[in-house]
C-alpha cells in the first residue's frame, strides 16, 4: 500500500488519487495570497484535499469548500479532511464544477485550483514522450478536456465575490491564453510568479492571481533549486511551513 505524505501539520492519504502530492500543489498552497482574510474559500479540483488542508492551516476562513468530481479522489479527500485538525471548516462536494456553478448560490472571497494541464495544443507533445500509457484516471486528472481552461474562468466569474481573488497554476506556455481568457470574463491578474527548476532552466509554470480589477501586475520569478536537492532561500522560506524537512 502507498505511503501517505506527511506534511508538518497533516496527513494525506493519496493511494485512491490519480494526481499526487505535487511542488505545483505545493507551490500555489502556499503563494496564495490570504492577505484580505477570506471568509470563505473554494477548492476546485480538490484531488487529495491538499490545497484545501494548507489554506485551512495557514487561515481562520470560516468555511473551506472543495469541489472533486472523482468518485475515489472524493471519498479520499473527505478523509483527509476528517482526520485534520479542521475537520470542522472543511467541507467537500462530489459534483462537475458546471453542476456546483449552475446549482450554488454563494460567492467565495477566495477560489484556488491546480487544475488540469493539458489543453489539445499539449495533448500531441505529452503522447510523443510516451504519456498515452497513463491511466484513465490520470489522464482525466491531467488533460484540460476534463475541465477546459474557458469553463473553469467562466464559473470562477460566477462564483467569486466582488472583491474575492482566483488562485491558479497553469504551464507558462499556457499564461498568456489564459490571462487572454479570463479578461474576456472581466478577471485580470494581479500577481504572477514564474518558476525554474532551476538557474539555467526555462520558466515551467505560472502562478496566478487574478480579481474584477485590472491593476498593475506584480510579476516575480521562483527558482526551485540551485542544484539538484539544495532548494534556494526563497523557496525553503516559501514551503518551510509545511515540508517537514524544511
Amino acid at each position: 500500500m502507498e505511503q501517505p505524505f506527511q506534511f508538518k501539520q497533516f496527513l494525506i492519504h493519496q493511494d485512491q488519487c490519480a494526481m499526487k502530492i505535487g511542488t505545483d500543489g505545493v507551490l500555489i498552497g502556499a503563494w496564495t495570497s490570504i492577505n484580505e482574510n477570506p471568509v470563505s474559500i473554494l477548492d476546485i479540483g480538490a484531488g487529495t484535499g491538499v490545497l484545501s488542508l494548507m489554506l485551512a492551516q495557514r487561515c481562520m476562513a470560516e468555511a473551506i469548500d472543495a469541489l472533486e468530481i472523482d468518485d475515489k479522489a472524493y471519498e479520499q479527500c473527505v478523509r483527509n479532511f476528517e482526520n485534520s485538525s479542521w475537520g470542522d471548516r472543511l467541507f467537500c462536494y462530489h459534483a462537475s464544477l458546471e453542476e456546483f456553478a449552475d446549482e450554488i448560490d454563494d460567492e467565495y472571497d477566495l477560489i484556488i485550483s491546480n487544475p488540469p494541464f493539458y489543453s489539445p495544443s499539449l495533448v500531441s507533445t505529452a503522447l510523443q514522450k510516451g504519456e498515452n500509457s497513463m491511466s484513465d484516471a490520470r489522464k482525466k486528472a491531467r488533460f484540460q478536456d476534463a475541465m477546459p481552461f474557458k469553463h473553469l474562468i467562466e464559473s470562477v466569474a460566477k462564483l467569486l465575490s466582488k472583491n474575492g481573488r482566483f488562485s491558479v497554476v497553469v504551464p507558462f506556455s499556457e499564461e498568456e491564453q489564459f490571462i487572454k481568457l479570463a479578461s474576456e470574463s472581466n478577471l485580470f491578474p494581479l500577481r504572477i510568479l514564474r518558476v525554474k527548476g532551476s538557474p539555467s532552466s526555462e520558466i515551467k509554470r505560472s502562478l496566478m492571481e487574478f480579481t474584477f480589477s485590472n491593476s498593475k501586475i506584480q510579476s516575480s520569478e521562483l527558482i526551485i533549486e540551485t542544484t539538484r536537492h539544495l532548494y534556494t532561500e526563497d523557496y525553503i522560506n516559501l514551503t518551510k511551513d509545511f515540508y517537514l524537512k524544511m
